[in-house]
């Protein structure tokens, strides 16, 4: 079940680039998207909680500061540096170097925590950062530096919030590790979006969708509404529930094949052609998350009240 919820967190994100990007360019700022991505996120994941689990509202001091770390650099950083890149790197680009977070998982792993990898790990790794090389023929752009230093910090805090998620939803459900770091996510672009420069007239300002579905028109903030609760409220809600099923480091890898979608929805949807350097490089990109998959044995254990790991042998 842990490989199925990365599997269609993947999907989802994937698909959202695109998307992303429409908005941006449609006059949203980063940070202004991500305040509406993490506060649509926390509302959703709250009202859930309400109805379902009220005991996710109720954590220990320390887990709720640990809470509002993930949120603000797991998770607010994270949203807003990968849409600045956007605006500056084609939406693969801009994902395979966010997705070197992946290495730097499985570095944190062994070094600081000093979990056993097994060599395995390190093969797929080399296989999935040089697969999505080809798909996203890293060779052939012009690359903005700015787009690029956008792009490496997303990987930073990519890294940090699949370690320490992987951590949290041991201690609390996936839902309230949503809606906790969503809220302080939120918090936290509040005083630095501008949304107060918004006028009412922004969400119903027509944005053209274009690619194969031509010159079509909707308001903004249809589009809005689909990254909030497609592109953020579930891929997230999937991605804290993969890591309560898997290591980070393995959650972190199949995570990746986000480029693989993200580089289908834009042929679907854009029209946008994947040559055979690119379809095989996809392949190679595969072969890594199944080996991937063979390389964890057995799952971390967390301690409840700490949210660290009681066996730092424990393998990944």
């Amino acid at each position: 079940m842990g490989y199925l919820y990365a599997l269609l967190a993947a999907l989802l994100f994937g698909a959202n680039g695109s998307l992303t990007k429409l908005l941006v360019e449609a006059g949203l700022t980063p940070m202004q998207l991500t305040q509406f991505r993490t506060l649509g996120t926390a509302v959703l994941a709250g009202g859930i909680l309400l109805a379902t689990n009220r005991a996710g509202f109720r954590l220990p001091p320390r887990q709720v500061l640990i809470m509002a770390v993930l949120g603000v650099g797991g998770v607010a950083l994270l949203q807003a540096s990968y849409a600045g890149a956007l605006q500056l790197l084609p939406v693969g680009i801009a994902l395979l170097l966010e997705y070197t977070a992946v290495l730097l998982v499985a570095l944190v792993a062994f070094f600081v925590f000093r979990e056993r990898v097994k060599a395995r790990i390190w093969v797929a790794i080399a296989l999935v950062l040089a697969g999505l090389a080809v798909v996203a023929q890293i060779w052939a752009s012009d690359l903005d530096p700015v787009g690029v230093v956008l792009a490496l910090v997303a990987a930073v805090t990519l890294a940090f919030y699949f370690v320490v998620g992987e951590r949290q939803v041991g201690a609390t459900s996936p839902l309230a590790v949503a809606f906790w770091t969503m809220t302080f996510a939120t918090a936290f672009w509040a005083l630095f979006s501008g949304w107060w420069e918004l006028r009412p007239s922004t969400f119903s300002a027509g944005v053209q969708v274009g690619g194969v579905i031509g010159d079509v028109q909707m308001p903004l903030i249809v589009p809005l509404v689909v990254t909030v609760v497609a592109g953020s409220f579930a891929p997230f809600l999937l991605s804290f529930s993969a890591l309560k099923h898997l290591s980070a480091t393995a959650a972190g890898i199949v995570a990746s094949s986000e480029v693989l979608f993200a580089f289908i929805v834009a042929w679907l949807w854009l029209g946008e052609q994947l040559s055979l350097g690119q379809v095989l490089g996809a392949a190679v990109v595969l072969v890594g998350i199944v080996l991937a998959q063979t390389a964890r044995s057995t799952k971390t254990v967390v301690d409840a009240d700490l949210a660290l790991p009681l066996r730092p042998g424990s393998p990944v």
